[in-house]
């Protein structure tokens, strides 16, 4: 049995250890990049120390964490938040990487790139959908009604908060996902070469 309940100091360490076992579009990452590290401090830590109160976590009955989702209210002040307060303390461990990217660059380059790149400001689908979210279940947990239980959660949430939607952006390689997010309320929008964006209005 598992139970959903609201991400307490503590565990971090299962967050960043269920973040690189789905972060290759689902699969295991471990090893695709120079420090496997860099996964976590992206795209799960700095949710659940900016905005503890959107995170939430499935738990085991022998209090193992095997899932959870996170999230940001608003985007905008996130992105502002992330990029001048979280991401500049890992620049000695990760500089940015240097020139104009190329052919040459490797996984870990590009993932740089874009933590480089984040930034505050206007942000798409912003003024319709200004939330945004990360989901991620160990695969021992997929296909139980977790995925939607974790994301009704996070739902109610920003609702009470007066958040009127919620976005998330999809690798297009990730083909669960793409299937999942239309069966939960999810609809698709233009997006990015590589990547599919997800939306709902709360």
């Amino acid at each position: 049995m598992t139970r959903i309940r609201p991400f307490r100091p503590g565990d971090e360490p299962a967050l960043v250890d269920i973040c690189l076992r789905t972060a290759d579009a689902g699969a295991d990452a471990t090893g695709i990049l120079d420090d496997d590290d860099l996964w976590a401090e992206i795209f799960v830590l700095p949710y659940a120390a900016h905005h503890p109160e959107f995170a939430f976590v499935v738990e085991t009955d022998d209090g193992r964490v095997v899932g959870y989702i996170v999230g940001a209210p608003d985007s905008a002040a996130f992105e502002e938040w992330f990029a001048t307060e979280w991401w500049p303390r890992h620049a000695e461990r990760w500089p940015r990487p240097q020139g104009e990217p190329t052919a040459t660059d490797s996984r870990q380059d590009g993932i740089l790139r874009y933590a480089y790149a984040r930034a505050g400001g206007a942000q798409p689908f912003g003024d319709e959908y200004p939330a945004h979210l990360h989901i991620d279940l160990l695969p021992e947990t997929q296909g139980q009604g977790l995925g939607r239980r974790l994301i009704e959660t996070l739902e109610a949430a920003l609702r009470e908060a007066g958040v009127p939607g919620l976005h998330l952006v999809a690798s297009a390689d990730n083909t669960g996902a793409i299937a999942f997010y239309p069966r939960v309320g999810f609809e698709p929008l233009p997006s990015p070469e590589g990547t599919q964006v997800f939306a709902t209005r709360l």
